[in-house]
């Protein structure tokens, strides 16, 4: 194996969520591909077809040359336009041809995988002509395969991997998303320590110290009266975090003390990604 041993654990965790996709979608009839998801106008056809748009990306293959349809209300600016693509281009194939196609592209990655001998600091494409480096593509790519390994989960009612390698990957990344989203969007007061308490498949305890300069850090070290703390299970936290469902629609599994209007400040901007 030529991977370098920083990139070794994204590549993992992409394994194991893809072969289980794989396994999810193999034997669904045709109706259960059209199923809704928690994606907002995607079915499980359109979350499938993103994750192979995704690897085709990882692969370097040209992008498809389609014309979006005017009423997809779910797509409001560029990027959501630059993802739909992948998306619309394949919303008439049928079961064989997406479980085909998600196969051969699986083949493809795996043998790029094994042929991977870049540095991880090596700059590659990234959506809508941005840069980033290999290692940043490949925990990004790992963190997306896992939340719609997820959101198939929760469509076809088959829930797990709720602690695999792909969730100790959305764990860092969502973790090294709170210092903005508490310091900046949320604006908590400056000295002072927002508590995270996560139990469950996947658990930790995290502070947010916000300084005088009003700049948020992410620390270990748990913290003598908080301004506010946050107890949740891991599933709630990353529905949460990557917007699949509201704040309001599972007060009852998050635990918010502290003043009201800061709790309720973090939980509205509480979303990474979606």
């Amino acid at each position: 194996m030529s991977l370098h041993p920083t990139l070794q654990p994204y590549a993992d965790a992409w394994t194991h969520s893809i072969e289980a996709i794989s396994e999810l979608v193999q034997p669904l009839v045709e109706a259960d591909w059209n199923r809704r998801t928690p994606c907002p106008g995607w079915s499980v056809r359109d979350i499938v077809s993103h994750v192979i748009g995704l690897d085709c990306e990882m692969l370097g293959d040209p992008r498809p040359i389609h014309t979006l349809p005017r009423d997809l209300f779910h797509v409001t600016n560029d990027h959501q336009r630059y993802t739909e693509m992948q998306v619309d281009v394949r919303r008439h194939h049928t079961s064989p041809e997406m479980t085909s196609e998600l196969e051969y592209t699986v083949i493809r990655r795996n043998r790029q995988l094994r042929n991977e001998s870049r540095d991880p600091g090596t700059k590659v494409r990234g959506p809508l002509g941005t840069e980033l480096t290999l290692e940043e593509s490949m925990r990004s790519h790992a963190f997306n395969v896992w939340v719609h390994e997820q959101d198939l989960r929760a469509a076809l009612g088959r829930p797990g991997n709720l602690d695999s390698p792909g969730a100790q990957v959305a764990r860092d990344v969502l973790l090294a998303a709170l210092p903005e989203l508490v310091a900046e969007k949320a604006d908590a007061p400056r000295s002072s320590a927002i508590v995270f308490d996560v139990h469950g498949p996947v658990e930790f305890l995290r502070t947010i110290r916000v300084d005088i300069q009003g700049r948020g850090t992410l620390e270990t070290a748990p913290a003598l009266g908080p301004a506010a703390t946050f107890t949740l299970d891991w599933e709630t936290y990353v529905r949460l975090a990557c917007g699949r469902v509201t704040p309001e629609a599972v007060k009852d599994r998050v635990k918010a003390e502290g003043e009201p209007g800061l709790t309720g400040a973090i939980l509205r901007n509480f979303t990474v990604t979606q």
